[in-house]
């Protein structure tokens, strides 16, 4: 008897095996990194405030939310409600969308998968007949 690693619905194990069948490798696959949304967001709020040279001070006052509950926020430990994050947003003067675009990209990056960075032309084509007509 030889023993063997086995994985099983992402669960390793070594398990013993007849020692007369070739013991063969079993490939172990990684699973993707998945990360919290709250803390995807909080990293983006967090890389724009710095982007902007801006204090966690200048931007909890001027978005109306407690400096310590912005910075749990920002670190990923408190899920923000949609008001909130369009009040940091507007502080941050940055749209709303801008913010979760970059939070999608960073998690599919995350995931693996690869995010274009331009239009697909069918898409644009589209867009542009629906906006003449």
């Amino acid at each position: 008897m030889t023993k063997q690693r086995v994985s099983i619905n992402g669960v390793t194990r070594w398990m013993e095996v007849e020692s007369a069948a070739p013991v063969q490798a079993v490939p172990v696959v990684e699973e993707p990194k998945v990360v919290p949304l709250r803390q995807a967001i909080g990293e983006v709020l967090r890389d724009v405030r710095q982007r902007q040279g801006r204090t966690l001070r200048e931007v909890s006052q001027k978005a109306r939310v407690s400096l310590g509950y912005l910075s749990e926020v920002e670190r990923g430990q408190k899920e923000a409600s949609s008001e909130l994050l369009a009040g940091i947003c507007q502080a941050l003067e940055i749209p709303m969308y801008q913010m979760l675009r970059e939070v999608s990209d960073r998690m599919a990056m995350l995931e693996g998968v690869q995010v274009p960075d331009t239009i697909p032309a069918e898409m644009s084509e589209q867009y542009m007949m629906a906006s003449v007509a």
